[in-house]
């Protein structure tokens, strides 16, 4: 058990309970890293904790909205009681309007401003939570979530395009800030990914989604969860505010 590279690591995933998020936290788990676990849904995040735990780590599982700050805090300030110290930020939290989407001409202000709250200012808070920490101790691994529709800029998605270049944003100018401190700022980009969400959709948009990409196929949670261990490694201790496509090659950056 001792050999694995994040022995001794406590992580902190948002919005483990399906897709990329649980993807990730297994993938850390058998890596060796001591999991809290957040998400809206209770029963999908403890079966993302029995996954976690039968890797033989500890899990600490909260459900909560992670768009309230009250919230947040208290997801965080339980981690750090029942596990410590937390060593890395995985931030996965987001999604598009879903069945609100719309051009932008047709969009309402209710929606763009769901869409920026989730995509955007839940990875502002929650890392927020963690950065003195890691400032102070001058170690740390903080990894976001990001979307090449930040890059591709697709249609009728605006407001998940600017939340998520937001993300963008954000890894950079905070990489700047934290690079002095030896703290990891770094974001990934997956493109269609074979989630829940993307199994939702019709299945006409669904084709079109996969044959948009050069390698003929939808990522993996898996796929995403490989570059999210990676760059909260210490392989990756020279890479900071830097973006990862994961996409199969739908864009290039």
């Amino acid at each position: 058990m001792s050999s694995r590279q994040f022995s001794g690591k406590i992580a902190v995933v948002t919005g483990a309970g399906n897709g990329i998020g649980r993807a990730s936290a297994i993938a850390y788990a058998k890596e060796g890293a001591d999991l809290a676990i957040f998400d809206r849904e209770k029963e999908a995040l403890a079966e993302t904790a029995e996954f976690v735990r039968a890797e033989g780590v500890r899990a600490v599982e909260v459900v909560g909205d992670m768009t309230n700050l009250e919230e947040v805090t208290a997801a965080f300030a339980k981690a750090r009681t029942d596990l410590g110290p937390i060593d890395i930020l995985l931030n996965n939290i987001g999604q598009t309007a879903r069945e609100n989407y719309s051009e932008f001409w047709e969009s309402k202000p209710e929606t763009l401003q769901f869409v920026v709250n989730v995509s955007l200012m839940t990875t502002l808070i929650c890392s927020r939570q963690v950065v003195e920490e890691m400032r102070a101790r001058r170690s740390g691994k903080i990894v976001s979530i990001s979307s090449d529709s930040a890059m591709n800029g697709d249609i009728g998605t605006v407001d998940y395009a600017s939340a998520k270049s937001g993300v963008l944003g954000f890894t950079r100018a905070l990489a700047r800030e934290l690079g002095p401190f030896k703290v990891n700022v770094n974001a990934v980009c997956p493109g269609p990914t074979n989630t829940r969400a993307m199994q939702r959709i019709p299945k006409d948009a669904y084709e079109r989604a996969k044959n948009a990409i050069p390698l003929g196929e939808l990522s993996e949670p898996e796929d995403i969860a490989n570059a999210v261990v990676f760059l909260s490694s210490e392989k990756a201790r020279f890479i900071t505010g830097q973006t990862l496509m994961v996409n199969g090659g739908r864009v290039f950056y």
